[in-house]
């Protein structure tokens, strides 16, 4: 049991790895197996095709994330710095989380074209933007629905944006950037941490 856990393990970070390093196109039964250090045949027992790849890398992204976003929420101090730790936690601000961006950016490409890709892409989508919009209430207790909507679709647009330029080019959008971007944008909703 050990080892097919172990194996399990490999095949889950060699996809993950192909595809944040390599990007789409790149993402083959071969390039896994090589990554993993293993034979085609063992890769394909678990993943028969690209699209089997493609659900595992975005199930995988949508179970680590969600685990992170989870624990920041419950440890949060208030419910405006829960919100700040959430939307934090979706830049791209160290080597994990932009290869994060580049795995999310990757199956979203790869989903266009592929109805079962696009419904898993809505589907975990929503819930994260169900997540901001139940943070951003939070935060703002007064507010009536529809700005708490437009607010939250606001800033889940500038956290996803961000990350994904700063995904392809860090130099342009290091951290402390992109941390400014969200401390400004949360500043002007009304929502920064040490606004009352």
């Amino acid at each position: 049991m050990k080892h097919s856990e172990d194996q399990s393990e490999r095949l889950s970070r060699a996809v993950w790895d192909v595809l944040a390093r390599d990007g789409l196109e790149k993402l083959t039964i071969r390039a896994v197996a090589a990554a993993a250090g293993c034979t085609t045949g063992l890769v394909m027992h678990r993943f028969p095709n690209r699209r089997a790849l493609l659900s595992h890398a975005r199930r995988l992204l949508h179970e680590v994330v969600g685990a992170r976003v989870a624990a920041l929420e419950s440890a949060a101090s208030s419910p405006r710095a829960a919100l700040r730790d959430v939307l934090h936690q979706g830049l791209a601000l160290d080597a994990q989380r932009a290869a994060e961006s580049r795995v999310w950016l990757g199956f979203l490409a790869a989903a266009f074209t592929d109805e079962d890709l696009v419904e898993m892409h809505r589907t975990n989508n929503r819930g994260w933007r169900s997540r901001i919009e139940r943070l951003v209430a939070a935060a703002a207790p007064r507010w009536a629905t529809i700005r708490v909507e437009a607010v939250a679709l606001g800033l889940l647009s500038m956290v996803e944006g961000v990350a994904a330029l700063a995904a392809a080019d860090p130099e342009a959008y290091p951290q402390s950037a992109q941390e400014m971007m969200l401390d400004f944008a949360l500043d002007a909703y009304g929502l920064g941490v040490s606004i009352p």
